[in-house]
């Protein structure tokens, strides 16, 4: 489902974006104004507030590119959740180097951010005010669906199961990011107090436990309308989990024998290898169904923003941006050196996954951060179809955006079965490696042997196949290899050779204005 007509819900929000003034339940003296005690007087009312919830994933705010903003910013594209995700996750890595000299990105290329950091203050916005979000939609519709009946009765049973998996997802990014978070469920009610604070790990089996509470309300794999959550996605989200828990959890704490179950599920469950890598990438990508199992939905005339992958295609490019389908590239993110060399293979075959171009760069190598001439150009991500023809716009880009689809599932099982868990083998594990390969070098002659199998040569894999998709830094942190000397590429910490940073930095610390307001909070430590 492109995401066409969208009824934005608007919440009033304050003490930090979790309290919603008790007048929203009173009903309107205007028959023309929408309060929540008559919205969902309309039917079509509970999946269009459904829409909502997913539209936050890239949307920022109640009028397209701009007006109506939900979160307050010089430039309203930075407040959406996937271009201020993507920063978080790439620029702070070997895999984005971003040249504009913004206060925030350059600190998060160099690890150099403090809880001032504005891209870190407006993710944690973002991420909360779209449980907030989540949090509104599941009180005012589970007291309205006990009084349904028929088929409305069993639709809003799926989009309460949805709603409730969005806000575990979105819970998720917090446990990552940031840790011990504000806590707040829509068993809290509303009115302003400040939320308590709750540990990671205690976070962790609450997201947990939500998500097998939901799964069986949830539409079974590859059932439900395009773009929106089933069983799949959530078994996708546990297996991600449970591959991490050590870092969420403490040293010790394994989970991968789960990692394998839940990956396990999502492979049986019918998905396969879409047979071009690049159309994954590409503005008509949302017709590649057998290999996503959760994107972001994105659409030039529906979702227009400054976020989102308009902003992954636009900071991508200088000139020659028509080649990407989109006018006017914006000269900024490319990726480092260090990471391109990754994709050097010793047999002189070509892995077709290698997206980079030096077509007007002045040299290989990156001298200086802000200049986008200098290093590689990533044309993973293209407003272009697979036909050849642009989107249907070409300044707001047509491409979904993957959360989750099967070839990242296909690594996390592989992983997991060298790390130890049980339920898998390492021949299975072999052959979804190899069927990676096979598609990158358009035959066999990419393949690996068992012998070359391993933990490094994953976190290798991982790189070139899931580049600019949101997991370097997770991927790295659980490496061992984000903030340590033992791998650098240029730039980190702000020196053109690399060096390690201080192990504080693997989570981000909770922003400074939010702390200043609610005192539950405790500051992650070294920040």
């Amino acid at each position: 489902m492109k995401i066409h007509k969208i009824l934005l819900l608007t919440t009033v929000i304050s003490a930090g974006l979790f309290s919603c003034i008790n007048d929203l339940d009173t009903e309107p003296i205007d028959s023309k104004v929408i309060s929540s005690a008559t919205v969902f007087d309309d039917p079509l009312a509970y999946k269009q507030f459904l829409a909502k919830l997913y539209g936050a994933l890239t949307l920022t705010g109640q009028r397209g590119e701009a007006g109506l903003p939900e979160i307050s910013a010089n430039d309203e594209g930075t407040t959406s959740f996937l271009r201020t995700y993507w920063s978080a996750q790439e620029v702070t890595t070997d895999e984005a180097i971003n040249a504009w000299g913004d206060a925030g990105l350059d600190e998060f290329h160099s690890h150099a951010w403090s809880d001032n950091n504005l891209y870190v203050k407006l993710l944690y916005q973002r991420i909360f005010i779209n449980i907030a979000y989540c949090n509104e939609y599941i009180r005012e519709v589970s007291s309205r669906v006990d009084g349904l009946s028929g088929d409305l009765k069993g639709d809003v049973e799926h989009y309460l199961a949805e709603a409730r998996f969005l806000r575990a997802l979105y819970y998720y990014y917090a446990l990552d990011l940031y840790g011990n978070v504000p806590f707040v469920t829509e068993e809290d009610g509303t009115g302003a107090y400040f939320p308590p604070q709750i540990k990671r790990a205690d976070l962790f089996a609450y997201i947990e436990q939500e998500l097998l509470e939901v799964i069986p309300a949830m539409a079974a794999p590859r059932t439900n309308e395009y773009a929106r959550a089933d069983q799949a996605a959530a078994w996708s989200l546990l297996a991600r989990m449970y591959l991490n828990a050590e870092v969420y959890l403490g040293a010790g704490n394994k989970k991968y024998t789960e990692c394998i179950t839940y990956s396990k599920k999502v492979i049986d469950a019918g998905y396969s290898l879409h047979a071009s890598y690049a159309e994954l990438f590409m503005a008509d990508n949302d017709v590649h169904r057998n290999e996503m199992i959760l994107p972001v939905a994105e659409d030039g005339d529906y979702t227009r923003n400054y976020g989102g992958t308009t902003y992954i295609v636009h900071a991508s490019i200088g000139s020659n941006a028509e080649s990407l389908g989109i006018t006017g590239g914006w000269s900024g993110n490319r990726p480092t050196t260090t990471f391109v060399n990754i994709f050097d293979d010793p047999s002189g075959n070509t892995d077709q996954r290698a997206k980079f171009s030096t077509q007007d760069q002045l040299s290989t190598e990156i001298n200086d951060p802000a200049r986008f001439q200098q290093g590689y150009r990533a044309t993973k991500f293209s407003n272009r179809t697979a036909g050849g023809d642009n989107g249907s716009d070409l300044t707001f880009v047509d491409t979904d955006f993957p959360i989750f689809r099967l070839a990242d599932v296909y690594l996390m099982y592989a992983e997991a079965v060298l790390r130890g868990g049980t339920g898998g083998d390492q021949a299975t594990a072999l052959s979804y490696v190899n069927a990676l390969r096979e598609r990158a070098y358009g035959d066999d002659s990419g393949n690996i042997s068992a012998a070359e199998l391993n933990l490094n040569f994953i976190l290798d894999e991982r790189g070139r196949e899931l580049y600019w998709e949101g997991h370097r830094r997770t991927d790295l942190v659980r490496y061992g290899l984000f903030t340590s000397d033992s791998y650098t590429w240029d730039w980190k910490g702000g020196v053109k050779s690399g060096k390690g940073t201080d192990s504080h930095l693997n989570i981000f610390p909770i922003p400074f204005s939010d702390r200043s307001i609610n005192t539950n909070l405790e500051q992650n430590d070294g920040y």
